[in-house]
């Protein structure tokens, strides 16, 4: 038997706290897909989604963050064409000076009215999702 798994992930939208207006990060991948995207990535065996979330801000960013909310989980089977991936969507917020590191070949403060489309994997659709919940207070919708 050919037994074949998603690959869990883990995104963090990082809304800075000691700006004005709460800007994002953004990162630069500095491997394919290339392109911009939120921060994060996939959990190592053992270990929690939320150790994942703070993990992948600091090597990517390297910010410590406290993460706020999960807003959704992104598991569209085409949503990353490597492979499968389930991605839970985190909503933390951070002070500080983000800096690239590990897969991040650059980081941006983004503010949230002009958040760059064509993103990489959903990252757009994710970004509208927050935007939604942030100024409306409407949760992603469920399939």
């Amino acid at each position: 038997m050919n037994l074949k798994t998603p690959y869990p992930a883990v995104d963090i939208i990082i809304e800075l706290i000691d700006r004005p207006d709460r800007p994002i990060i953004l990162i630069e991948r500095h491997y394919e897909p290339l392109g911009w995207a939120i921060p994060g990535g996939f959990m190592d065996y053992g270990e929690t989604a939320e150790t994942t979330a703070r993990r992948e801000a600091m090597e990517e960013v390297g910010l410590a963050v406290e993460l706020v909310d999960l807003l959704g989980i992104y598991s569209d089977p085409s949503r990353d064409k490597r492979q499968h991936t389930v991605s839970l969507v985190y909503i933390a917020t951070a002070t500080g000076e983000p800096k690239a590191g590990d897969d991040a070949k650059n980081s941006a403060i983004v503010p949230v009215h002009q958040i760059p489309s064509n993103l990489c994997f959903d990252h757009d659709h994710i970004l509208r999702d927050y935007l939604n919940y942030r100024h409306y207070g409407l949760r992603p919708r469920i399939g």
